[in-house]
């Protein structure tokens, strides 16, 4: 019964969305997901995503919703599936979600830290255009699903980090009082934005780093970190190599 009344609500969704896939604060209120109102995600996907909208895109996102309830959740998979109308929505939950699968949607159970399982899924998806972490919000597995993933995301991809509020927040690892603590993930974060600009630091044994070479930019929001990977190769305008 849960199954078929959940079925019914996506389609009266679906039905409300039409001519509105372009619209993805639209989607995101039909869809009921938190991405708006409840955060302000939508406004920033739209004008980072956009390029991608046409394309035969693979999306993965950490964390289905709904905790251990194996109906509640997936809603803004299903936001995902109508804006890239070409794309294949994936994501991966400690708990089983299959009750979300759909055509273009598929859910791996499995943790966003464990090593073994990420490089399983990837090497099912192929090809990552787009990651977002919105998993435990945890700043320990933050950090180590971005050094995981990043490096199997596509140059010219992008990767996401919501609530980085547990930034500041104990229970999630964070703190409020020491906003110096290397330990939370906005400082890790803060402290790759110096390799952007690598090309200028004035030291002549200096090895750039994986991420100095392949983060491109990195635009910071309220609870919100977006992330593009490519090639920073740009050279410097006064000094030489």
């Amino acid at each position: 019964m849960k199954m078929f009344t959940r079925k019914l609500k996506n389609i009266v969704d679906d039905i409300r969305t039409v001519g509105s896939g372009n619209d993805l604060d639209k989607l995101g209120k039909i869809y009921r997901t938190d991405k708006i109102g409840q955060h302000f995600y939508t406004q920033h996907y739209s004008s980072h995503f956009d390029r991608f909208k046409s394309e035969k895109i693979n999306l993965l996102e950490i964390g289905v919703g709904g905790y251990d309830n194996p109906y509640k959740g997936g809603k803004s998979l299903r936001m995902w599936k109508k804006y890239f109308p070409l794309g294949n929505i994936f994501s991966i939950d400690i708990y089983d979600k299959s009750p979300h699968q759909e055509d273009r949607i598929k859910i791996f159970k499995g943790s966003q830290v464990d090593e073994e399982f990420l490089n399983e899924v990837i090497k099912e998806i192929g090809d990552v255009d787009i990651i977002i972490d919105d998993g435990s919000h945890i700043n320990e597995h933050v950090i180590t699903s971005f050094e995981l993933l990043f490096p199997k995301l596509k140059d010219g991809g992008i990767y996401v980090i919501e609530d980085t509020q547990t930034s500041y927040w104990k229970e999630y690892g964070g703190d409020s009082e020491n906003l110096n603590n290397p330990k939370i993930l906005t400082n890790y974060f803060k402290n790759l934005t110096d390799g952007l600009n690598h090309k200028e630091f004035t030291l002549p044994d200096y090895i750039p780093s994986y991420y100095d070479k392949k983060i491109t930019s990195m635009h910071f929001y309220h609870n919100l970190i977006i992330i593009y990977k490519g090639n920073n190769d740009e050279k410097s305008n006064i000094l030489s190599e």
